[in-house]
């Protein structure tokens, strides 16, 4: 399938819609997710348009994964976390909701699940606060 340009992040990185912005470079933006799973669960967006990991640019995901290592550390200190999650999904039979290649990084904590996903929207506030740390740990 073709890559669809009105897909929710794609409007993100157009400006069209807000974000909790944690990181942004010329390749990608990193910014906290709406309905988090956990406590600072973050999306890392590459800019390029690609639909997924399957026909994303070798050349993109060269630049991501480090970036997604670096907020995956600074996550884990920021929300004083036992661990973290890094999550990838690939079309809808693999769990795919927003069509446009993201990293899901989410700090976890022993014997805490994660919550169920895009099931209800977190407060602004907790949003911008979680935000704010990560900056302060991605610094």
């Amino acid at each position: 399938m073709a890559y669809d340009t009105s897909n929710i992040f794609a409007r993100i990185l157009r400006g069209e819609i807000p974000c909790h912005k944690v990181y942004e470079d010329a390749d990608a933006v990193v910014f906290m997710d709406v309905m988090p799973q956990t406590a600072g669960h973050t999306l890392v967006v590459p800019k390029a348009p690609s639909r997924n990991l399957l026909d994303a640019d070798p050349a993109v995901l060269a630049k991501i994964i480090p970036l997604v290592q670096k907020v995956a550390v600074a996550a884990k200190a920021a929300f004083n976390a036992d661990g973290i999650s890094i999550a990838q999904f690939n079309e809808s039979a693999g769990g795919q909701t927003v069509f446009h290649l993201h990293f899901h990084v989410m700090p976890r904590y022993e014997g805490q699940p994660l919550q169920i996903h895009a099931r209800q929207m977190e407060d602004a506030a907790v949003l911008a606060a979680n935000a704010e740390k990560l900056k302060a740990a991605l610094a």
